[in-house]
């Protein structure tokens, strides 16, 4: 059975966590480097991207999560997740990963109080999936290797580039676990 690590810094893991064991993997909170040992793909949920970006670098994760990515771990992000892959932030020199070629603007849909449930199309899914909103990013441009999955109002809101995932909202507070298994389908390819 797979391992999948949850990035638990900040934010909203533990609801990725149940998600993901419903989909049959186990499960591992992610705090330390030797954490990733155990895990055969990572999840890095929303939450507060310049404080994850930061915790990332004091707790010396940052490093061995690009190595273990470049050498092919799944890397999965939402929300907070997607703008530490992402390439380019637009306005923002904090931490990132920076390995999805993408440009993200952060905090796109407003704030707090501006969000909102909305049934999705995403490539993949035979039916559309609902998505929560919650001061989420949009991705403004891709490289010409990331596959777009899904769009909100001509806004990239869902893309795949190799081993990465990411997507603007938050599929752990649905019960609808059908994004999670997309993921875990991808650690078993």
């Amino acid at each position: 059975m797979k391992t999948v690590g949850i990035l638990a810094l900040q934010g909203a893991f533990r609801e990725h966590g149940q998600s993901l064991v419903k989909c049959g993997v186990n499960v591992i909170e992610v705090r330390k480097p030797e954490d990733l040992d155990k895990c055969s793909a990572l999840v890095m949920p929303g939450g507060e991207s310049t404080t994850i970006g930061k915790l990332l670098n004091e707790w010396s994760l940052m490093d061995v999560i690009i190595k273990r990515t470049q050498e092919g771990m799944p890397l999965f992000g939402t929300c907070a997740g997607v703008i530490l892959m992402a390439k380019e932030i637009k306005g923002s020199n904090q931490p990132r990963l920076g390995l999805l070629d993408v440009e993200v603007v952060r905090n796109a849909s407003g704030r707090q109080v501006d969000s909102f449930e909305i049934d999705l199309t995403v490539e993949g899914l035979d039916e559309p999936f609902t998505s929560v909103f919650i001061r989420a990013p949009y991705i403004t441009k891709v490289g010409s290797d990331v596959q777009i999955l899904s769009k909100h109002d001509d806004k990239i809101v869902m893309v795949k580039q190799g081993n990465l995932l990411g997507c603007s909202f938050h599929p752990e507070l649905t019960d609808d676990l059908r994004v999670h298994q997309y993921f875990v389908n991808m650690i078993e390819e």
